[in-house]
């Protein structure tokens, strides 16, 4: 098993508009993994989020032991060290479904600046962009996915 490395960001072209994701995974043993979605109109935290939860899903994927996560979302950040609490009932549900998957984990999470997030926000920037493109692939359905993953979560919680 391993320990993996994730610079996550998500974004939103207006607020909320298109929206994508993009993660960078290190630490593999298939080498770096990219990973780069549209979600759909989304706004920005919700993108923030859904970034994470598919680094959480794929580390979980991997047999991970650990996964280490970098974000320049302070919101994001806070929220999941506990920090800060989560108003909206939306970013509620997908606090609770990263923090019940991140408990399969030894997980940490910490803020970076955006300078140092580039590659994810590129990524994440070229998903969201690419959405109008005729070739884009249909969204991530968030609703449907956070209904799926609160009936899994528990098959991926370790004692």
């Amino acid at each position: 098993m391993s320990d993996l490395v994730a610079f996550v960001d998500g974004g939103s072209l207006g607020n909320p508009g298109p929206s994508g994701i993009g993660v960078i995974i290190d630490g593999s043993a298939d080498g770096t993994i990219r990973i780069a979605k549209w979600i759909g109109h989304q706004d920005n935290n919700v993108a923030e989020y859904v970034a994470l939860l598919e680094a959480l899903q794929c580390a979980l994927r991997l047999n991970a032991d650990a996964l280490h996560v970098f974000s320049d979302s302070e919101v994001v950040v806070r929220q999941m060290k506990g920090e800060y609490s989560c108003r909206s009932p939306r970013l509620y549900s997908l606090n609770w479904i990263c923090r019940k998957l991140a408990r399969s984990l030894d997980f940490s999470i910490a803020h970076v600046r955006r300078e140092d997030n580039a590659e994810a926000n590129d990524l994440a920037t070229s998903a969201a962009r690419n959405a109008e493109a005729p070739a884009a692939e249909a969204p991530v359905n968030v609703d449907s996915q956070e209904h799926e993953l609160a009936r899994m979560g528990n098959l991926h919680v370790r004692p």
